[in-house]
């Protein structure tokens, strides 16, 4: 049973009134499979595709046009996701000796079939295709970065099988997470490269993965973007810890090195600077904010599940820069420790997800420790007060 928060009830009573079957479904209108209610989490934004589509060449419309309509390509799916009951939140256990990697990566062959042929599985030497093997390496360094930093066991902390499609459709324009495993697209090569180049995008999908079988965060509005948020968190984490890098040295960015050099940008996102990431004449600007001030209320992507991420995105950048150090350490830890807490409902809204973190970086570091006063003065910083 679903605890509704007045601000959440607020946002949605129009959507209920114009979409009432994919709110009681608990679903998304895009990137949703239509075979169940799980909903499809997808890397490129609505906004970029629907610019494609209005100022695009012929074949990037086209092919924008394909992507809009995923989810009827998707019928030919065979996995269906498994079913997470709502409400029963569990703490990690300590991992077995017997935890380990098992990954497997398919090939799609072009083709919008899941999951494809097997190509490369759980200690397979290296195959030679470039989206393969990154794929690979990327559910690895996912897989690690959870064990390593939060003694989890895959993205269940249960030990799931890591699975990944690459080569998905035709110069298909996005990745996605649809309950069970990944999918990447070849990119179109004039304005998107593959969708296995950047590692931080994996880290991100399957961290949707961490979220459904944690709090179950709904997509839309102020929790939907607190669960687009948790996803840029922890992918950019993931990277951070490949790359060996602190706060300070960390560029922040989701998604760099997935425009090509056609684009006038450098990424999806920022976490450093919301609504930087690319202004360029066909995908438009990035139209993220970085304080509450500047925050877009509407009924598209969901109610800005893509666009107000940016709000907390940037909270976590502040407090993790202000912390120092390796970020997945503690303001990592404390934000994880705030998925995984029963009091974050569902329908949270950003000042109840504040509130968590606030309350966890007192409980891990101490009511008067500098980072509870990073924490605090992060979220007040992005316009969110938080005691």
């Amino acid at each position: 049973m679903w605890h509704f928060d007045r601000d959440f009830l607020e946002e949605l009573g129009p959507w209920v009134a114009v979409y009432p079957q994919a709110f009681m479904e608990r679903r998304p209108l895009m990137c949703q499979h239509p075979n169940h209610r799980q909903p499809i989490f997808c890397i490129l934004p609505p906004h970029i595709i629907d610019a494609l589509v209005q100022r695009g060449t012929p074949r990037q419309r086209a092919l924008a046009l394909r992507a809009l309509g995923v989810d009827h390509t998707l019928r030919a799916l065979r996995a269906t996701p498994r079913t997470l009951v709502p409400g029963i939140r569990r703490r990690p256990s300590a991992m077995g000796a017997e935890a380990q990697k098992q990954r497997t990566i398919y090939d799609a062959h072009s083709i919008e079939t899941l999951p494809g042929d097997v190509v490369r599985s759980e200690g397979g030497p290296p195959t030679g295709d470039v989206a393969v093997d990154e794929a690979y390496d990327g559910l690895g360094a996912t897989y690690d970065f959870y064990a390593a930093a939060y003694n989890r066991n895959s993205i269940d902390d249960e030990g799931l099988p890591m699975l990944a499609t690459v080569h998905f459709g035709q110069d298909y324009n996005n990745a996605f997470w649809n309950g069970e495993q990944m999918v990447f697209g070849d990119g179109d090569g004039e304005l998107f490269n593959r969708f296995t180049i950047s590692l931080d995008v994996i880290g991100h999908e399957l961290t949707h993965g961490v979220t459904e079988d944690e709090a179950q965060l709904v997509y839309f509005f102020q929790s939907g973007a607190l669960n687009e948020s948790v996803s840029d968190v922890f992918g950019s984490l993931v990277k951070q810890r490949v790359l060996n890098q602190t706060a300070e040295q960390a560029d922040w960015l989701i998604g760099a090195g997935l425009f090509t050099a056609n684009v006038n940008g450098v990424a999806l996102r920022s976490m450093k600077a919301p609504g930087t990431a690319y202004d360029d004449p066909v995908l438009g600007k990035d139209p993220q904010p970085a304080h509450m001030n500047d925050y877009v209320r509407g009924f598209a992507d969901n109610g800005g599940v893509h666009i107000n991420s940016g709000i907390p995105n940037h909270a976590f950048y502040l407090a993790a820069t202000q912390i120092g150090g390796y970020a997945w350490e503690k303001a990592g830890r404390i934000w994880y420790e705030t998925l995984l807490d029963a009091q974050l409902r569902p329908t949270a809204n950003f000042q109840r997800f504040a509130s968590l973190t606030l309350a966890h970086a007192e409980k891990l570091f101490g009511a008067g420790s500098p980072e509870r006063q990073a924490v605090s003065q992060a979220w007040n910083e992005v316009g969110i007060a938080v005691t």
